[in-house]
């Protein structure tokens, strides 16, 4: 592929360890949007990669995935909280976050098949809304919050109760959960040292992880501990095989409810050159 790969990744502390310093490679053009609106970029070919909601995969035809780098829930991730504002056997009402698209899905999923689908509705508000706003005007039972906004929530003082959709799929699957994946949309062709890019910054940001941890916490007035081990243990973002293996149980369970389909596969990236070299991004 000539020219310039034009790149998006998510604002949030969770993308750190995958995009760091991606933006000094040559090359690359990167670009910070919330989820869905990444998904809406992709599709119109406004972006080339993008790191984005893992079930965008089962949507549409045609993508691929770059394999070695994803975001991962290991068990609980406190970036991803449907915050009760009731019971959670006594769910009815949720709202969810109009900024996510795979932590929606996988609630939905989770929910429906825990509280049944004549029990329980889901609302999404217009793009940019908060969910814990409308939650609490409309009067809903709980909401769906991810990203920075929803760490600063469940690590603050005063944490509502929640239920952890992450955890809840590390136990019932024994897989870790992709969140993310750097999709590559139809019609682009990745080179070498395109992936090496994109593994570098991988290596860049894990290696960072405490410095991250650090600059969070005083961000944030946040323990520096809980930062750390939400970015060391909560989260992963080297996957090996299981990546394969939890992107196809996420495809079939949403598509029994009609939120992905099921013909679509999960087909990794193939470059022909070795990938895993580690090139320092230009200063």
């Amino acid at each position: 592929m000539q020219g310039i790969l034009r790149v998006g990744t998510p604002p949030y502390l969770v993308a750190r360890p995958l995009n760091l310093g991606l933006e000094r490679e040559p090359g690359l053009e990167v670009v910070h949007e919330v989820p869905a609106r990444l998904v809406e970029r992709l599709r119109a070919s406004e972006l080339d990669v993008a790191l984005v909601s893992s079930i965008e995969l089962f949507r549409a035809p045609g993508y691929r995935y770059v394999p070695g780098a994803a975001v991962l829930g290991r068990g609980r991730v406190s970036s991803v909280q449907v915050f009760l504002r009731k019971p959670f056997d006594e769910l009815r009402d949720v709202v969810l976050d109009p900024a996510s698209r795979a932590a929606q899905t996988l609630v939905r999923v989770l929910l429906t098949e825990r509280l049944g689908r004549e029990h329980v509705a889901f609302r999404e508000p217009a793009a940019g809304a908060d969910p814990r706003a409308e939650a609490e005007r409309s009067g809903a039972d709980a909401w769906l919050a991810i990203g920075d906004a929803a760490l600063r929530t469940k690590l603050g003082p005063d944490a509502p109760e929640s239920f952890d959709p992450a955890a809840a799929w590390v136990q019932e699957t024994a897989l870790p959960f992709a969140f993310a994946v750097w999709i590559v949309r139809p019609g682009v062709e990745l080179e070498p040292r395109h992936v090496v890019a994109f593994h570098a910054a991988r290596d860049r940001g894990r290696a960072a992880i405490p410095e991250l941890a650090r600059e969070s916490s005083r961000l944030w007035n946040l323990p520096e501990e809980a930062c750390l081990r939400y970015l060391a243990d909560e989260c992963g973002f080297a996957p090996g095989p299981e990546l394969q293996r939890s992107l196809e149980r996420f495809r079939d369970r949403a598509a029994a409810l009609e939120l992905a389909r099921a013909e679509l596969p999960a087909v990794p990236v193939h470059p022909s050159e070795p990938s895993e070299r580690h090139v320092p991004a230009p200063r």
